[in-house]
């Protein structure tokens, strides 16, 4: 009769085992790295919609004056806003507002919060020559990711 010992049987067990839980952390690992580096790209994404929107004199229908740019403003650790500053208004025109997802949170450094893509391509209201700097960091983990735009209105 042939067939496998009870210990053969035990030891492939205990191998796939082993193979399934290293398997295991690393895709969870690649999960939460992933996380960040879509909130990276959903910001990027968000930091060129505004760019777009300043360069071309896009306003929204609420925007009755004229338009002086979009701001990017972080309002919290949690939520971010795209909003159109038009000149006369008592406050800027919301475009866009942003809840992160849990667990991950967004820091500006060095100021200016908000920053501000000016209308026609005038640039932004970074100090020139400086950049301003998005942190995202996820709670409970060491992965992070940085935006960092510049006064000129590079995005990278």
């Amino acid at each position: 009769m042939r067939g496998y010992t009870l210990i053969e049987v035990l030891v492939g067990l205990t191998i796939i085992g082993i193979v399934f839980s290293a398997g295991f952390v690393s895709f969870r690992e690649f999960s939460r790295r992933q996380a960040v580096v879509g909130v990276a790209k959903q910001i990027k994404g968000d930091l060129r919609l505004a760019q777009s929107s300043a360069i071309s004199g896009k306003k929204p229908t609420d925007c009755t004056a004229i338009l002086n740019g979009f701001n990017f403003r972080v309002v919290d650790v949690s939520n971010y806003a795209l909003e159109a500053d038009c000149r006369g208004a008592l406050a800027p025109a919301m475009v866009k507002n942003v809840t992160l997802p849990s667990g991950v949170t967004i820091s500006v450094s060095p100021s200016p919060n908000p920053i501000v893509f000016k209308a026609l391509g005038q640039g932004t209201n970074i100090t020139l020559g400086g950049s301003a700097t998005l942190t995202l960091i996820q709670t409970g983990t060491n992965n992070q990711a940085t935006i960092t735009v510049t006064a000129g209105g590079e995005i990278k």
